[in-house]
């Protein structure tokens, strides 16, 4: 058993100082079994509202939640957003009996009515699979192909995760968005879904896209929000300065689980994944999710001029501005676009991650960085 220990520290210092707390991600990450830590299942503070007898029991909302004392789980709440003003009465009073986790799937309609009903009264955390820091470094090529759904990731073999994860895809279009109020064709979605894993690490282009799949740009940049919104994709926005030079406005994309990617790509097993075309990519994508889950930045962006020059990542931490570059390769040397951004962009320090073992320097703001230092954060990638 793989313990979420930090998610679980994040959820109790949360609880410590707000009155109510939403844990968000995708369906299978893992909410409902960290849930499940603090609140017995056969709790009467315990609602699934995926659970006939749930859903029973909140048909008045109001009713059955006042009364209630100490800590109140409700599971699948963006299947009824009416619960979040009567949330927003029962938070506000005074001594406050009951505080409140709420689970959700990253529905939007689940962030537009906390924003909307619970301002200053809910703390959102962002939950994913499992990471680097949780399976270990001597699993990581695993995590890599496999992706970090638990399901997925535990399977007995690769073939078993790798039709885990094609059963969740299907699922995932079939029913989760139907479930939140997403209505949208469910092939053209896959289809869309799969050229995205072609174009994983890419400048977002929706112009091809849109004509390949014979719909509009509008459309198409729809379908992205969607899976954006419910954590399938990570967009990283571009940054921008006050220079001269011409620079990229469009977002990048990736596909936030490299499981899912895999499976989307038709790559079946831990051995194909560094032979497909496009090990580099997903390589890439793989390590910004780590870097984010380890570094926990205040902001996250990417850097590129119409000339060529670019940095992977800029991260804004504590008022500082750091840059990641990640190469898949045995030496990482000085570049010409690393010359730039610390020229043009005027960055704390810059970070080559790469998978070889020996840490190095290439310039005084620049060094060389072994993949497997980043679960030790922010001091180990920017010492």
């Amino acid at each position: 058993m793989i313990k979420r220990d930090d998610y679980k520290e994040f959820v109790e210092k949360a609880l410590g100082r707000s009155r109510a707390v939403a844990l968000l991600g995708p369906r299978q990450c893992g909410k409902t079994t960290l849930a499940r830590e603090f609140v017995d299942i056969n709790s009467p503070n315990y609602f699934d509202l995926e659970d006939d007898s749930s859903i029973i029991a909140l048909a008045d909302p109001k009713t059955a939640l006042a009364p209630l004392k100490g800590l109140v789980v409700i599971d699948e709440v963006q299947r009824r957003p009416e619960i979040f003003p009567i949330l927003r009465v029962l938070l506000d009073r005074t001594p406050l009996p009951a505080k409140f986790l709420i689970l959700g799937s990253a529905s939007p309609d689940l962030l537009r009515q906390s924003s909307e009903s619970l301002a200053g009264r809910l703390e959102l955390i962002e939950m994913d699979g499992f990471n680097l820091s949780e399976v270990g470094e001597k699993k990581a090529t695993v995590l890599w192909a496999r992706g970090g759904f638990p399901l997925s990731f535990l399977a007995k073999n690769d073939a078993d995760s790798f039709a885990w994860r094609n059963s969740f895809i299907k699922t995932f279009l079939e029913r989760d968005l139907r479930a939140q109020g997403i209505d949208v064709p469910t092939v053209a979605l896959h289809r869309f879904w799969t050229m995205l894993a072609h174009s994983h690490g890419q400048i977002w282009n929706a112009a091809p896209i849109a004509a390949s799949l014979g719909l509009s740009q509008p459309t198409i940049r729809k379908y992205l929000d969607i899976l954006t919104g419910l954590f399938m994709v990570r967009q990283v926005q571009p940054w921008h300065v006050n220079i001269k030079k011409r620079q990229v406005k469009a977002p990048k994309i990736y596909i936030r689980d490299t499981g899912i990617l895999n499976s989307l790509l038709g790559i079946k097993t831990e051995a194909d994944v560094p032979r497909h075309p496009s090990c580099g990519a997903s390589w890439e994508g793989f390590v910004i999710e780590e870097i984010i889950h380890a570094v926990e930045p205040d902001d996250v962006y990417y850097w590129a001029t119409h000339q060529g020059a670019e940095i992977d990542l800029i991260l804004f931490k504590s008022g500082k501005m750091y840059g990641v570059e990640i190469k898949r390769q045995d030496a990482p040397t000085m570049t010409p676009s690393i010359r730039i951004a610390l020229e043009d962009l005027k960055l704390e320090r810059i970070a080559v991650i790469y998978p070889g073992e020996k840490c190095y320097e290439l310039h005084k703001k620049v060094s060389v960085i072994p993949f497997d230092k980043v679960m030790g954060g922010m001091k180990a990638l920017f010492k």
